[in-house]
């Protein structure tokens, strides 16, 4: 039994786990910019999304003489859920559909987004009346979640507002990001 010789491109080379080092570096690398890439678009998204969603309440409220006019939480709800997006991402929620028909789980994923939109949505106005000095009891009842219209009605706007983001995202999972992006952001030749 000989022991085989290293050739040159062998050399210089650890077989260990410190010679992985410089791949799992690029991989690291990779996945950061990942998930920078993902949750600048989640963010984008939802900012769009909460932005008119304010834009919305602040007009029915002002049919009631009620002035509102602090459009800043959209832009920090945008920032926090694109977080709870990413983490859900991570958690795996609803990739159990992944090998069902496409319009399944676009469906189930913005279902289940939807309901954790409700989830942050509640616990958000919560903490700020709590912020303000009001009672939980109070903050729920200014929002309508317990009424069951309130928890319905905000669980279809936020399911439907959901379906194109995982129409794009779905789509660009079965075709490869790269595809994807060159499908929408590079010149095609006739």
């Amino acid at each position: 039994m000989s022991i085989p010789s290293p050739n040159s491109a062998q050399i210089g080379q650890s077989s260990g786990p410190l010679g992985d080092k410089p791949a799992s570096q690029r991989n690291l690398k990779k996945r950061a910019k990942d998930q920078i890439r993902n949750f600048a678009l989640m963010f984008v998204y939802l900012w769009v999304m909460f932005g008119m969603f304010t834009v919305h309440e602040s007009i029915v409220l002002a049919q009631h003489q009620i002035d509102y006019r602090f459009h800043g939480l959209a832009i920090i709800n945008a920032l926090v859920f694109a977080k709870v997006l990413l983490v859900a991402e991570d958690l795996r929620l609803g990739h159990g559909f992944d090998d069902a028909p496409l319009a399944y789980s676009i469906l189930v994923k913005s279902f289940l987004f939807g309901v954790a939109l409700i989830c942050f949505h509640v616990v958000e106005r919560v903490l700020i009346g709590m912020w303000n000095g009001k009672p939980v009891a109070q903050s729920v009842a200014e929002i309508g979640v317990d009424k069951l219209e309130g928890i319905v009605s905000l669980g279809i706007i936020s399911t439907v507002a959901l379906v194109p983001f995982f129409i794009l995202r779905e789509i660009s999972r079965v075709m490869g990001p790269d595809k994807f992006w060159s499908l929408f952001f590079r010149r095609r030749d006739s």
